[in-house]
């Protein structure tokens, strides 16, 4: 069994951007900036022989290069509770486009639906512990953020292990974008 996720993995130039928001709440659990990513679709557990089918679909999904616009904060809360601070990313169609490609070619391969929404962010830490004014003035305090586009010329499936301080990501295959 091999936990899977498709993802676009960010450059280097918007890795240090984000890094630099970094830090600051006790409590929270920053993201290692190797670990920055927008997922495109979450997959899961799977057998490894279902791992082959997802990566000969992904490999059969056409698109054009696009740009991609990280702009402004925002969290994300459960029971009342924040559990995470992301960076937003602004919709565009190529950006829209990809993922419905990758959904439409993980179906055909057997996969349940996505069932959540798709809402492009990139999470920079885990807040369940953190105290939630703190977030509230880091939010207010960044929510200006803007980064310069990035052209997107691949995106990536990804294995995952849970690991002791953060999940390890292991890029297995990357697809080109043309």
């Amino acid at each position: 069994m091999v936990r899977l996720f498709v993802a676009l993995a960010l450059p280097e130039s918007l890795r240090t951007q984000l890094s630099m928001l970094a830090g600051g709440i006790q409590g929270a659990r920053w993201v290692p900036p190797e670990n920055y990513h927008l997922t495109l679709r979450f997959i899961g557990e799977v057998e490894n022989w279902r791992a082959d089918e997802v990566d000969e679909a992904l490999s059969a999904i056409r698109c054009k290069p696009f740009d991609l616009s990280l702009r402004g904060v925002g969290t994300f809360e459960k029971a009342g509770k924040i559990g995470a601070l992301w960076i937003g990313v602004e919709k565009n169609d190529g950006l829209t486009h990809l993922q419905a490609k990758i959904e439409t070619a993980l179906q055909r391969v057997g996969l349940e639906p996505e069932r959540r929404r798709f809402a492009p962010h990139v999470t920079l830490a885990r807040t369940d512990r953190a105290p939630p004014d703190k977030l509230v003035a880091w939010v207010q305090a960044h929510n200006l953020f803007r980064a310069p586009p990035e052209t997107m010329e691949h995106f990536t499936l990804f294995s995952s292990r849970l690991g002791k301080e953060s999940p390890v990501y292991v890029p297995e295959v990357e697809y080109e974008l043309a």
